[in-house]
């Protein structure tokens, strides 16, 4: 079964980019999020959105 979502340092690492750059995409609702208790998880749909958009 494949994730439904990662953690900000595992997508920082499958995009090749810093977490402050993740950090920033969320910002700017580039990628989604979802909080789960204090974690704050990205869904890898939306990581894969914003690849197909580029």
């Amino acid at each position: 079964m494949e994730p439904v979502t990662i953690s900000i340092t595992g997508a920082a690492k499958a995009l090749g980019l810093g977490r402050t750059s993740v950090y920033a995409l969320i910002k700017e609702g580039r990628l989604e999020t979802i909080k789960f208790g204090r974690r704050r998880l990205i869904k890898t749909e939306s990581i894969r959105r914003l690849i197909d958009s580029e």
